[in-house]
């Protein structure tokens, strides 16, 4: 990002932190951008650039009784459908081109040990993002607001793999999904290191349509092990990939959104920009 569209990311984060902080309220437009120091016309068009929709209807898809309406939904209906059928029930959304590869018991064991990693920078929606893949598909990606710290947790990942900063096409594919062009995706496929279990709750995941939330204790439900929604969420919290496997989907039962590797704010507006994608009206 250039210096101009940092300091613009920064501003719209504090304005989703505001109303997240008081969606109770239901902040009106003048408010929240007399908040982040700009008028009400400038904050609206930059706010609308950034998330796709006005601030408005963004705020309608971060508040907890909508929250609470989609879990009761999805446990009605959406998500049994999406995960009894393997679609998403919502169009043709990349969720459905999305497939998982574990790693050899060998490579999960020794740290990548022989494995060729390609990885490059990005931009998305929510700030930069590092990427990275093997021959056989994406194994790694996270938000890199400090370029330098998610090297280091690339590298901590994969300790003995090959690492080599290089743009390729896996990578250039999987990125197509910020700007939902999605004729030109092609099925991502993931080469992911993980025990049996965190596999199991990572294709869960994927399960769950775009622009729709569930719960841990869903997620264990539907894996059939009720009892596990501590091991659930551990992991959750290990997902190796942002966005594409949509950890940010899951929330509390109550209906707050709760934490996320990436930051709360992030995971709030992942959600509201998913919402107000999906559903336009």
């Amino acid at each position: 990002m250039t210096e101009q569209q940092q300091f613009t990311y920064k501003r719209i984060a504090e304005a989703i932190e505001y109303i997240k902080a008081n969606f109770k309220k239901q902040p009106n437009l003048d408010e929240v951008a007399k908040k982040v120091h700009l008028s009400p016309f400038h904050f609206q068009r930059l706010f609308s650039e950034w998330a796709g929709t006005s601030p408005k209807k963004f705020l309608q898809y971060t508040t907890l009784e909508y929250a609470k309406s989609l879990l009761k939904e999805n446990q009605a209906t959406l998500f049994d459908a999406a995960y009894e059928a393997g679609l998403s029930g919502t169009g043709r959304l990349h969720d459905l081109f999305i497939n998982i590869e574990g790693m050899t018991p060998a490579e999960y064991k020794n740290g990548g040990k022989n494995l060729d990693i390609n990885y490059s920078f990005a931009e998305s929606p929510f700030g930069n993002i590092l990427v990275a893949s093997t021959q056989k598909g994406i194994c790694y990606m996270a938000f890199a607001d400090d370029e330098h710290l998610a090297f280091d947790a690339l590298r901590n990942h994969f300790p003995n793999g090959r690492l080599r900063q290089m743009v390729d096409f896996i990578q250039q594919n999987a990125l197509h999904i910020f700007s939902q062009d999605w004729t030109k995706l092609n099925q991502i496929k993931l080469h992911l290191k993980g025990t049996d279990f965190q596999l199991k709750v990572w294709q869960t995941l994927l399960k769950v349509p775009m622009g729709q939330l569930t719960t841990y204790g869903t997620i264990a439900d539907k894996i059939e092990n009720p009892n596990a929604s501590r091991a659930v969420g551990t992991a959750i919290g290990s997902n190796p990939v942002a966005f594409l496997i949509p950890c940010h989907r899951v929330i509390q039962s109550s209906g707050v959104t709760g934490g996320y590797m990436w930051g709360a704010t992030r995971k709030t507006a992942i959600i509201g920009w998913e919402g107000a994608k999906t559903h336009p009206q």
